[in-house]
């Protein structure tokens, strides 16, 4: 195989790596390494460092701790059960397919399917009475069985990945049919 391998090894014992292979070994032109990377984390929050630079959500704290959107372009409570997303438009993810309100029906289809899907807790679960409301490509409506005054805050950690990781990774789901347990 053309390229480099990079393992990481846990408390800083090291670090072990194949001499990298460049393009001007290759083709005589361009000194820049090619290949891939691979790293080894046996930190507990690995699966954190990694969510929170591959994913979105429509929402975030910011660095005080608000809520904000991102995402969403805004939010607001309808009702005080109904909770409004206006996503923002001309959003693409890193594979070019187009964000829109239909991501957001995917991923919370997904994560309903579990009975813990986030490793803090499950007090940041969304009930399971809860829907969820298209009204048009850029609007989504969460309709709560009751008042959930954390709900923005749980939109945090509502996230939503495009249909290629759904379709290969999905947080085990695809490989082992759960996702209990597999952040």
């Amino acid at each position: 195989m053309v390229g480099c391998e990079y393992i990481c090894k846990n408390w800083g014992r090291g670090v072990k790596m194949k001499k990298p292979i460049t393009h001007d070994q290759m083709d005589g032109n361009r000194k820049s390494p090619v290949g891939t990377i691979h790293v080894f984390d046996p930190s507990p929050l690995n699966w954190l460092y990694i969510l929170f630079n591959t994913m979105e959500e429509a929402v975030r704290a910011d660095h005080k701790g608000k809520i904000i959107p991102s995402l969403a372009q805004s939010y607001r409570w309808v009702t005080d059960t109904i909770f409004e997303l206006k996503l923002h438009k001309e959003v693409v993810y890193q594979n070019n397919e187009h964000f829109y309100s239909g991501y957001v029906r995917l991923n919370f289809h997904q994560l309903q399917r579990w009975i813990a899907p986030h490793p803090p807790g499950t007090w940041l679960n969304l009930s399971k009475e809860t829907t969820l409301e298209i009204l048009d490509n850029y609007t989504v409506r969460f309709h709560f069985p009751k008042p959930d005054g954390l709900a923005p805050a749980k939109m945090r950690a509502h996230h939503l990945a495009n249909k290629l990781f759904w379709q290969t990774i999905g947080f085990g789901y695809a490989k082992l049919g759960s996702a209990e347990g597999h952040w």
